[in-house]
């Protein structure tokens, strides 16, 4: 049969490798992504095998319409079958049963006729958790193959393809002790037990030979960073029943190369080009990529096909970067990493998908540019998340080192619904077999991201010791990524220490408490997951999850259920409201009750991200728990369901300026930590006032901060009652580098240490600042106007405080003309304080989209001073 063009339907994604072809080479190979066009509908409905669902014959009039990735939760919130799901305890009152029967997603797609020596194929990158797959009326591949939500599949379906194609996927959900996707305890389980097609789907025809896997792994000279080597590898598979020879050839901003490559019949082969074969693999001053604030994160591209007779069979372009990671280990036995030869404290939080696995690549980004933002360098992917390779595609762009790896889901009983032991509960040989290979399909997926730095093959608990030999059989071979056996400071027979330590804390505990804990949580070693527990999002996002009548006094049946699930603790706001009224005194209204948790959540996220910057290289890396939340929760998040910042949000971004003076709680003492490549002369000052907003003592020296470097600048006098403290940074020529404010308290927080359990450290007292609520009224002026700048608006804010009072933590909010917090938008500062005369100037941007074409209004509140909304006109394009 002669070889036509192609011709698509609008509904399928067409992905071209264009690498030596051209739109009119009929060799013209492609993946079409099956995103569009779906039907999903119960089998309980669709009582129909699936012989006839993949036919014509089909009926699907009422069947729900769906895109690909989806969740069967996923599809029936889209089409509106479920509203305020996730309001107060609507979620509690979902039928489980409706998933207790398989589902089936059908897909109608286009193929040109395929000529005699070419071949199609149809692949899963992930489903959950089982899967029947009929295709024409043929069952191309069943449940007891196609199991378990990490493997991937392709299937071999030259025989069954057709031009017009009708898919039918009857998929099944997790059982009781299924391996399945996880959320844990950190927020309740999916109804559906992310029952569904969660990755996408592409059908990819080729010629005799088909390419798959294809990497380029980098080594890079760390002494001179003048020179890199690369290696490129990929497998070929002859897919007729004869010998061929062909040409592996690649093109790379300006570097060609051409191998000949023989196959025998069915044969697969790794196909590996070093720099000895081709001499420009040996790159010079090469493009490295670097993580966030340590340099730009370079990326290149390489295009390989493999030619028979002057035919492309099959090609691919991949995105690369350039840089070695490797670990190391502290005196102390601690690890660390190193990128392109340089020690980098790890700054991480810890990710979750959305509940129903409904990220888009367009709320990907929001949150990737929100990690950038907070001046992370990192994200730890505790259960290889992702709905695609696109949260690491924008890991890669953004620069932000990835922790990847598996979750405990499967390491406790509750939550895997078998019985664990020391190793957990993966154990039959069945089980070790799939765990086995769903971690190389998943390296073998992923492994061409620079930014990921390591695989965690375990997480509270150590991999089988069989498992870990299956591992350590493949992984080596395939990458050469440092290998983690846990999160939890443990020994493995096999691969030695891990290296890591996860003793928490998960609840409240002080700002102090980072600086003189040497046991537990504290600023040493690496911490795979740490925080204070509750972290309030603000009253506008806490209206769409409360209903009104239970908002204040806080209904706590409502309101616990949005803590987290577990059944033994960090179930309630308990600690948070006992910790505030100790803190603070009793909140009097809802207001009054946010702005306690906001100042409180600030102050002890960001010790908790300073004290590890000043105790470095002792502390090699910080992972808060979490970053987000899969659905409307009050614990662990750095921005909300919504994806609104919460007020921890701005304390991690102050915590973790490239150029900081901070705070030793410990010491009473201020540290310049300068995390940048460039020696900087820079002049530092500290002022302290008391609450009566008079001065107490200030001081200011000009030093010289080494890259790398936390050094003592000042010791502070002793304090009494309360005081505030203001730090400022300026530049050799009097330019805002960065400053900061803590409230200090003569009377510190005190620890129960002997109750310490792996939760957190109880408080025995704690700082008061009763005082703070009797701080006098003020109000700052403010003034706005707005620009665009490099085609997104950019709002310059104006505050002054004419007051001789100080003006306490003041948020800024912009919104939309009713009131409906804009999001995103990006506040270079939020939550700050200006003392009696002070004007600041305080820039926000967000896109054209965001904005819209009505007015917006910005509205300043804070502690001591009542809110006022500023209207900002409509902006003129």
């Amino acid at each position: 049969m002669k070889n036509r063009l192609l011709h698509w339907p609008a509904s399928l994604l067409l992905v071209g490798c264009l690498l030596a072809c051209n739109a009119n080479d009929k060799s013209m190979r492609t993946k079409i992504i099956l995103s569009d066009g779906w039907k999903v509908q119960s089998s309980a409905q669709a009582n129909v095998p699936g012989a006839v669902l993949s036919t014509d014959e089909a009926v699907t009039t009422d069947w729900y319409a769906a895109t690909v990735p989806t969740t069967v939760m996923g599809v029936l919130t889209a089409n509106g079958v479920y509203t305020d799901l996730f309001e107060g305890e609507n979620y509690r009152s979902v039928d489980r049963t409706l998933f207790d029967c398989p589902w089936w997603f059908r897909k109608e797609f286009t193929l040109a006729e395929l000529s005699e020596d070419e071949h199609a194929s149809l692949t899963f990158d992930g489903i959950s958790y089982a899967a029947n797959v009929w295709l024409n009326g043929h069952l191309v591949l069943s449940r007891d193959s196609l199991y378990g939500p990490f493997r991937q599949f392709s299937i071999d379906i030259t025989p069954y393809a057709k031009t017009k194609n009708v898919l039918a996927v009857e998929v099944f959900r997790a059982q009781p002790g299924d391996p399945n996707i996880g959320f844990v305890d950190w927020n309740p389980r999916p109804a559906d037990e992310s029952m569904g097609i969660f990755r996408e789907v592409y059908a990819h025809v080729t010629g005799q030979v088909s390419m798959a896997h294809t990497a380029v792994h980098s080594k890079v000279n760390t002494q001179t960073l003048k020179e890199a080597w690369l290696t490129v590898e990929t497998q070929l598979a002859n897919l007729s029943d004869e010998a061929v020879d062909g040409e592996l050839t690649g093109t790379m901003e300006g570097v060609t190369f051409s191998i000949p490559v023989s196959l025998h019949a069915g044969e697969t082969k790794i196909v590996k080009i070093t720099p000895e074969q081709v001499e420009g693999l040996h790159i010079a001053n090469p493009r490295l990529w670097w993580c966030n604030n340590l340099g730009s994160p370079e990326m290149y591209s390489l295009d390989l096909a493999f030619k028979t007779n002057k035919n492309v069979s099959d090609c691919t372009t991949v995105k690369f970067g350039i840089r070695e990671i490797e670990d190391y280990f502290t005196p102390e036995g601690h690890r660390g990493f190193r990128l392109n030869g340089k020690p980098v404290l790890v700054k991480s939080a810890g990710w979750t998908d959305d509940l129903f696995l409904r990220d888009t690549p367009s709320s990907n980004e929001t949150q990737v540019q929100y990690v950038k933002d907070m001046n992370l360098n990192s994200i730890r992917f505790e259960n290889i998340w992702g709905n695609s390779q696109n949260i690491y595609d924008l890991c890669d762009r953004y620069g932000l080192m990835a922790l990847v790896g598996w979750s405990c889901h499967w390491e406790w009983e509750p939550y895997l619904g078998s019985a664990c032991d020391e190793f957990g509960g993966i154990k039959s040989e069945k089980q070790i077999s799939l765990i086995a290979r769903s971690l190389k399909d998943q390296v073998l997926w992923l492994r061409n991201h620079p930014s990921i730095i390591a695989w965690f093959v375990g997480s509270d608990m150590l991999p089988r010791p069989e498992l870990e030999k299956r591992y350590m059989s493949f992984l080596p071979d395939i990458d050469n990524r440092p290998y983690v056996s846990a999160a939890k400071t443990m020994v493995s027979e096999l691969t030695g220490p891990s290296g890591m330590k996860m003793n928490g804390p998960y609840e409240y505990v002080g700002p102090n408490y980072w600086y003189i804990d040497s046991l537990n949580g504290g600023a040493f070693g690496f911490n795979t997951e740490t925080g204070i527990g509750a972290q309030l999002p603000v009253r506008e996002s806490i209206e769409k999850m409360i209903p009104a009548d239970k908002r204040w006094p806080v209904d706590q049946s409502v309101w616990n259920y949005h803590c987290t699930a577990s059944t033994s603790a960090m179930n309630t706001l308990d600690v948070l409201s006992q910790t505030i009224q100790a803190k603070y005194g009793v909140a009097t209204d809802l207001d009054d009750y946010l702005k306690k948790a906001d100042l409180l959540n600030y102050e002890a996220t960001r010790a908790m991200f300073e004290a590890f910057r000043v105790q470095a290289p002792k502390a090699t890396g910080i992972v808060q728990w979490m970053l987000n939340s899969a659905w409307p929760s009050f614990y662990w998040q750095l921005y909300d369901y919504y994806l609104v910042p919460t007020a921890a949000y701005y304390a991690v971004k102050k915590a973790n300026m490239p150029q900081q003076l901070i705070y030793d709680y410990k010491e009473n003492a201020v540290y310049l930590v300068n995390e940048t490549d460039e020696p900087l002369l820079l002049t530092a000052k500290y002022s302290l006032y008391g609450l009566n907003s008079q001065p107490i003592k200030e001081e200011q020296k000009e030093l010289k901060a080494m890259p790398g470097s936390a050094i003592k600048v000042f010791e502070l006098p002793h304090i009494k009652d309360n005081a505030l403290l203001f730090l400022q940074l300026t530049d050799a020529q009097g330019g805002r580098v960065a400053d900061n404010l803590y409230c200090l308290s003569e009377q510190k927080d005190e620890y129960d240490w002997a109750k310490t359990n792996w939760i957190h450290t109880p408080l025995k007292s704690a700082a008061n600042f009763h005082q703070l609520s009797n701080l006098p009224q003020t109000e700052c002026k403010v003034t706005a106007a707005s620009r665009m700048v490099n085609g997104n608006q950019e709002l310059e804010v104006t505050l002054h405080n004419s007051s001789p009072q100080v003006a306490f933590f003041t948020r800024l909010a912009l919104k939309g003309e009713q009131g409906e917090l804009l999001r995103p938008v990006f506040w270079e500062d939020n939550y700050i304080t200006l003392l009696p005369g002070q004007k600041r100037v305080l820039k926000c941007m967000y896109s054209p989209e965001v904005a819209g074409k009505k007015p917006l209004r910005l509205t300043v509140s804070g502690w001591n001073q009542q809110a006022q909304d500023i209207v900002i006109p409509a902006f003129v394009y």
